[in-house]
């Protein structure tokens, strides 16, 4: 049985609709289109007195959500919120009509409010409208929480973002600043002569990053699929094709767990270019961070969670080997981590897990990860990756244990993973088998055996850099934003026990 109306208060705003449908009003109308903005009408007064105000005797119509009301008898002042800000609407029974404000009076805080009048300022100097006319637009059955922004369970305000955006102006300017971010991202590679394309999420056989993916069903093809983890084989696939510069802002799937970082459901950013290396793509990173602080905030120094972030060029570059020398304070050199027997007590102390039965590479990069990678707050690259982590990237040829890679950190955190591409086929063959190797040993994030990307690779890769950029965590770094959720409009949650 169905309870939600229940509730009185809920109870006692369903009887204020079914009131005025008995009165032969819509409580959900479709007619009226508001003309003006909150911020149009403050930006038609800019500087005006109040004289000049209500000289100007423009009529202005403005729709919006009632976020607060006061009613003082025969007059009532009220916010109405729009999509550019709120403005204060004054409204009179002697100007509305005795009948009007009757009904008027039944209106609720939430509920969609039309009206039409001339602005004027108020004797605390506030710009307002002063009604001519009201009408109804939408009936609010649930009365909106009074401070939304103060409840300490942020699950509530995840679960319902669409009351934490109606109520926290805060929270719409976090996504308004993802927008820009998103917008900016593509305008910087199509003036870098990029071609935006898209590719397949329902993938065969997911590839392109270690991860465990989502599984799902084609009824006609009768075949399992996956939810892509990641779209770089198929955009590599574009470059053997001949198309030298793409890039794809895409929505990745990967079946983990979840964090103030980790998010099932995310959005990346990857751009591959053909003749360039992945000295090449730390370029492009570095240009489009500092351009894209410049362009977010008028500089390049930002704050996030009480740390100012510098954006200026140039950024840090460490290798792999140097950073786990420089954040273990001398307790392991460069020379140190070539000797797997040190490298492997010094996991011990760490408390690594099943270091033991890592390979060298591997070995390396979890100790990077346990004591270097927290301490990168400034935007840092780190390159020279080991083989062994690295099964798409390119080798460098003076240290074939390594490849040319690098992964961009900001705020302790990856942001981003670019390399010269792996377009070597039989090398590629290889890795993917040795990748297979690890998945048959019950590692269920290994990279998986492509042969149709092999087979491309076989008609010639040109010489190629890629990269992906996390476009959450990045919008993370711009918004201050303490935890992925705060970013994502609908994150993930476990199921409420309890519906209505």
């Amino acid at each position: 049985m169905d309870t939600r109306y229940d509730n009185p208060l809920i109870k006692q705003r369903l009887e204020k609709a079914e009131g005025m449908r008995e009165e032969g009003l819509n409580p959900y109308p479709n007619d009226f289109k508001p003309a003006h903005t909150s911020a149009k009408i403050r930006k038609d007064m800019e500087g005006l007195t109040s004289e000049e105000v209500e000289a100007k005797g423009k009529r202005y119509s403005v729709a919006g959500r009632i976020i607060s009301m006061r009613v003082m008898g025969k007059n009532t002042f009220l916010k109405l919120r729009d999509r550019s800000g709120d403005m204060q609407l004054f409204v009179q029974r002697d100007v509305i009509g005795r009948e009007l404000y009757g009904k008027f009076k039944k209106y609720d805080i939430g509920d969609f409010l039309g009206a039409k009048g001339t602005a004027f300022i108020t004797k605390t100097g506030e710009l307002s409208i002063k009604a001519k006319s009201i009408y109804m637009l939408t009936k609010s059955l649930r009365p909106l929480p009074e401070k939304f922004h103060g409840l300490t369970d942020k699950e509530t305000r995840y679960r319902q973002r669409y009351v934490d955006l109606a109520i926290n102006p805060d929270v719409q300017s976090t996504f308004i600043t993802r927008t820009k971010v998103v917008a900016f991202i593509r305008k910087y590679f199509q003036s870098k002569d990029f071609l935006e394309v898209e590719t397949p999420m329902l993938q065969t056989i997911p590839g392109g990053a270690t991860a465990k993916p989502f599984e799902t069903f084609h009824n006609a093809l009768s075949v399992k699929m996956y939810m892509r983890i990641a779209p770089e084989l198929y955009l590599k696939r574009l470059l053997v094709g001949g198309m030298e510069r793409v890039f794809e802002i895409n929505r990745n799937f990967r079946n983990e767990g979840l964090s103030n970082q980790h998010n099932p459901e995310f959005t990346m950013l990857e751009f591959y270019q053909a003749y360039a290396t992945y000295e090449d793509m730390m370029a492009h990173t570095e240009a489009l961070f500092s351009k894209m602080a410049k362009e977010l905030t008028g500089g390049y120094v930002i704050t996030y969670q009480e740390q100012e972030i510098d954006f200026a060029p140039k950024f840090n570059r460490l290798t792999m080997q140097e950073a786990v020398e420089r954040y273990s304070k001398g307790e392991l050199s460069v020379a140190d981590t070539e000797d797997e027997k040190k490298l492997l007590a010094f996991a011990g102390k760490l408390g690594i897990a099943d270091a033991a039965k890592m390979s060298w590479g591997k070995l390396l990069a979890e100790v990077f990860e346990t004591v270097a990678e927290p301490h990168l707050i400034q935007p840092t690259f780190i390159t020279q990756y080991p083989v062994d982590v690295s099964p798409l990237s390119r080798r460098n040829e003076k240290d074939p244990r390594f490849t040319d890679r690098f992964e961009f950190y900001i705020a302790g955190r990856e942001i981003a993973n670019g390399f010269s591409e792996l377009n070597d086929p039989v090398d590629q063959l290889e890795r993917f088998k040795a990748q297979s190797v690890e998945r048959d040993k019950g590692d269920e994030e290994a990279h998986w055996i492509d042969e149709d990307y092999v087979r491309a690779l076989e008609y010639g890769m040109p010489p190629a850099g890629g990269e992906g950029i996390g476009i959450d965590r990045t919008v993370m770094i711009f918004t201050d934003a303490p935890s992925i959720r705060d970013v994502i409009f609908f994150p993930h949650m476990r199921p409420e026990r309890t519906e209505g």
